[in-house]
Protein backbone atom coordinates (compact mmCIF):
# COMPACT_ATOMS: atom_id res chain seq x y z
CA UNK A 1 0.00 0.00 0.00
CA UNK A 2 2.87 2.35 0.73
CA UNK A 3 3.99 1.45 -2.75
CA UNK A 4 0.70 2.77 -4.16
CA UNK A 5 1.25 6.14 -2.45
CA UNK A 6 4.76 6.29 -3.90
CA UNK A 7 3.44 5.45 -7.37
CA UNK A 8 0.85 8.23 -7.12
CA UNK A 9 3.53 10.72 -6.06
CA UNK A 10 5.52 9.86 -9.19
CA UNK A 11 2.55 10.36 -11.51
CA UNK A 12 2.03 13.63 -13.33
CA UNK A 13 -1.02 15.75 -12.48
CA UNK A 14 -2.55 14.70 -15.79
CA UNK A 15 -2.04 10.98 -15.02
CA UNK A 16 -3.57 11.38 -11.55
CA UNK A 17 -6.57 13.15 -13.04
CA UNK A 18 -7.03 10.50 -15.75
CA UNK A 19 -6.92 7.73 -13.12
CA UNK A 20 -9.43 9.59 -10.98
CA UNK A 21 -11.85 10.03 -13.88
CA UNK A 22 -11.44 6.40 -14.98
CA UNK A 23 -12.16 5.17 -11.44
CA UNK A 24 -15.22 7.38 -11.09
CA UNK A 25 -16.42 6.37 -14.56
CA UNK A 26 -16.16 2.68 -13.65
CA UNK A 27 -18.00 3.23 -10.37
CA UNK A 28 -20.68 5.21 -12.22
CA UNK A 29 -21.12 2.39 -14.74
CA UNK A 30 -21.30 -0.14 -11.91
CA UNK A 31 -23.94 1.93 -10.09
CA UNK A 32 -25.99 2.49 -13.25
CA UNK A 33 -25.76 -1.11 -14.40
CA UNK A 34 -26.59 -2.48 -10.96
CA UNK A 35 -29.58 -0.16 -10.72
CA UNK A 36 -31.05 -1.65 -13.87
CA UNK A 37 -31.03 -5.13 -12.35
CA UNK A 38 -31.67 -4.46 -8.67
CA UNK A 39 -34.48 -1.88 -8.68
CA UNK A 40 -37.97 -1.57 -9.99
CA UNK A 41 -38.64 1.87 -11.47
CA UNK A 42 -40.51 3.16 -8.39
CA UNK A 43 -37.82 1.91 -6.00
CA UNK A 44 -35.18 3.67 -8.05
CA UNK A 45 -37.15 6.93 -8.08
CA UNK A 46 -37.56 6.72 -4.31
CA UNK A 47 -33.75 6.70 -3.91
CA UNK A 48 -33.63 10.07 -5.64
CA UNK A 49 -36.54 11.81 -3.88
CA UNK A 50 -35.52 15.33 -2.99
CA UNK A 51 -36.55 17.00 0.26
CA UNK A 52 -34.93 20.41 0.77
CA UNK A 53 -35.25 20.14 4.56
CA UNK A 54 -33.32 16.83 4.58
CA UNK A 55 -30.63 18.23 2.29
CA UNK A 56 -30.15 21.32 4.46
CA UNK A 57 -30.55 19.79 7.93
CA UNK A 58 -28.96 16.38 7.41
CA UNK A 59 -26.74 17.01 4.40
CA UNK A 60 -25.33 20.48 5.06
CA UNK A 61 -25.67 20.15 8.84
CA UNK A 62 -23.95 16.78 8.81
CA UNK A 63 -21.15 18.16 6.63
CA UNK A 64 -20.67 21.11 9.02
CA UNK A 65 -20.35 18.68 11.94
CA UNK A 66 -17.79 16.48 10.12
CA UNK A 67 -15.79 19.48 8.89
CA UNK A 68 -15.66 21.00 12.38
CA UNK A 69 -14.33 17.70 13.74
CA UNK A 70 -11.84 17.41 10.86
CA UNK A 71 -10.45 20.92 11.29
CA UNK A 72 -10.17 20.45 15.06
CA UNK A 73 -8.30 17.19 14.45
CA UNK A 74 -5.97 18.95 11.99
CA UNK A 75 -5.28 21.65 14.53
CA UNK A 76 -4.72 19.53 17.62
CA UNK A 77 -3.49 16.12 16.45
CA UNK A 78 0.00 15.39 15.12
CA UNK A 79 0.53 16.28 11.44
CA UNK A 80 1.70 12.77 10.55
CA UNK A 81 -1.72 11.40 11.55
CA UNK A 82 -3.23 13.35 8.64
CA UNK A 83 -0.45 12.70 6.14
CA UNK A 84 -1.79 10.62 3.26
CA UNK A 85 1.55 10.68 1.48
CA UNK A 86 0.65 13.80 -0.50
CA UNK A 87 -2.07 12.06 -2.53
CA UNK A 88 -4.84 14.56 -1.81
CA UNK A 89 -2.49 17.43 -2.52
CA UNK A 90 -1.58 15.79 -5.83
CA UNK A 91 -5.28 15.40 -6.69
CA UNK A 92 -6.52 18.84 -5.63
CA UNK A 93 -3.67 21.33 -5.85
CA UNK A 94 -3.50 23.45 -8.95
CA UNK A 95 -7.09 22.76 -10.00
CA UNK A 96 -9.43 25.64 -10.68
CA UNK A 97 -12.30 26.10 -8.24
CA UNK A 98 -14.91 25.15 -10.89
CA UNK A 99 -12.89 21.99 -11.62
CA UNK A 100 -12.75 21.16 -7.90
CA UNK A 101 -16.51 21.72 -7.70
CA UNK A 102 -17.10 19.36 -10.63
CA UNK A 103 -14.71 16.69 -9.31
CA UNK A 104 -16.25 16.74 -5.83
CA UNK A 105 -19.79 16.62 -7.25
CA UNK A 106 -18.89 13.69 -9.52
CA UNK A 107 -17.26 11.79 -6.65
CA UNK A 108 -20.16 12.45 -4.26
CA UNK A 109 -22.89 11.41 -6.71
CA UNK A 110 -21.01 8.34 -7.97
CA UNK A 111 -19.90 7.01 -4.61
CA UNK A 112 -23.16 7.67 -2.77
CA UNK A 113 -25.24 6.15 -5.56
CA UNK A 114 -23.09 3.01 -5.49
CA UNK A 115 -22.38 2.62 -1.77
CA UNK A 116 -25.57 3.95 -0.20
CA UNK A 117 -28.05 3.47 -3.05
CA UNK A 118 -26.91 0.05 -4.21
CA UNK A 119 -24.74 -1.67 -1.59
CA UNK A 120 -26.38 -0.32 1.57
CA UNK A 121 -29.91 -0.72 0.25
CA UNK A 122 -29.32 -4.38 -0.63
CA UNK A 123 -26.63 -5.58 1.80
CA UNK A 124 -26.72 -3.13 4.70
CA UNK A 125 -24.82 -0.31 6.34
CA UNK A 126 -21.84 -2.39 7.49
CA UNK A 127 -21.22 -3.92 4.07
CA UNK A 128 -21.41 -0.51 2.39
CA UNK A 129 -19.05 1.04 4.94
CA UNK A 130 -16.53 -1.80 4.74
CA UNK A 131 -16.40 -1.73 0.93
CA UNK A 132 -16.25 2.09 0.89
CA UNK A 133 -13.32 2.04 3.34
CA UNK A 134 -11.41 -0.64 1.42
CA UNK A 135 -11.92 1.25 -1.84
CA UNK A 136 -10.00 4.12 -0.25
CA UNK A 137 -7.00 1.79 -0.16
CA UNK A 138 -4.44 4.55 0.21
CA UNK A 139 -5.66 5.05 3.79
CA UNK A 140 -5.15 1.43 4.85
CA UNK A 141 -1.56 2.09 5.88
CA UNK A 142 -2.52 4.98 8.19
CA UNK A 143 -4.72 3.84 11.09
CA UNK A 144 -6.10 7.32 11.86
CA UNK A 145 -7.05 8.12 8.25
CA UNK A 146 -8.58 4.66 7.81
CA UNK A 147 -10.63 5.12 10.99
CA UNK A 148 -11.82 8.52 9.72
CA UNK A 149 -12.93 6.98 6.40
CA UNK A 150 -14.80 4.16 8.18
CA UNK A 151 -16.54 6.60 10.54
CA UNK A 152 -17.37 8.94 7.66
CA UNK A 153 -18.88 6.07 5.69
CA UNK A 154 -20.97 4.97 8.67
CA UNK A 155 -22.07 8.58 9.18
CA UNK A 156 -23.12 8.96 5.53
CA UNK A 157 -24.95 5.65 5.77
CA UNK A 158 -26.89 6.84 8.81
CA UNK A 159 -27.82 10.05 6.96
CA UNK A 160 -29.14 7.91 4.12
CA UNK A 161 -31.14 5.73 6.52
CA UNK A 162 -32.59 8.78 8.32
CA UNK A 163 -33.77 10.47 5.13
CA UNK A 164 -34.42 7.47 2.85
CA UNK A 165 -32.93 9.55 0.03
CA UNK A 166 -29.49 9.81 -1.51
CA UNK A 167 -29.52 13.62 -1.64
CA UNK A 168 -28.64 14.21 2.01
CA UNK A 169 -25.68 11.82 1.81
CA UNK A 170 -24.59 13.26 -1.55
CA UNK A 171 -24.79 16.81 -0.20
CA UNK A 172 -22.78 15.96 2.92
CA UNK A 173 -20.17 14.01 0.90
CA UNK A 174 -19.86 16.83 -1.64
CA UNK A 175 -19.52 19.60 0.94
CA UNK A 176 -16.93 17.67 2.97
CA UNK A 177 -14.83 16.88 -0.11
CA UNK A 178 -15.20 20.36 -1.62
CA UNK A 179 -14.28 22.26 1.55
CA UNK A 180 -11.28 19.98 2.20
CA UNK A 181 -10.21 20.26 -1.46
CA UNK A 182 -10.40 24.06 -1.20
CA UNK A 183 -8.36 23.85 1.99
CA UNK A 184 -5.64 21.85 0.20
CA UNK A 185 -5.66 24.23 -2.77
CA UNK A 186 -5.64 27.43 -0.71
CA UNK A 187 -3.03 26.11 1.73
CA UNK A 188 -0.72 25.29 -1.16
CA UNK A 189 -1.32 28.74 -2.70
CA UNK A 190 -0.44 30.42 0.61
CA UNK A 191 2.74 28.35 0.89
CA UNK A 192 3.78 29.35 -2.65
CA UNK A 193 3.22 33.04 -1.86
CA UNK A 194 5.50 32.78 1.20
CA UNK A 195 8.29 31.29 -0.91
Amino acid sequence: MRRQSEQIKQMTDREVLIHLYITQGLLLLLAGGSSLFLFAREEWRRLWQFELRDVLVYGAGGAAFVLAAEFLAMRYLPDDWHDDGGVNEKIFRGRSIPHLFFLCALIAVTEEWLFRGIVQTHWGLWAASAIFAVLHVRYLEKWFLFMVVVLLSLFLGVLYEQTDSLWAAITAHFLIDFVLALHVRLKRGAEEERE
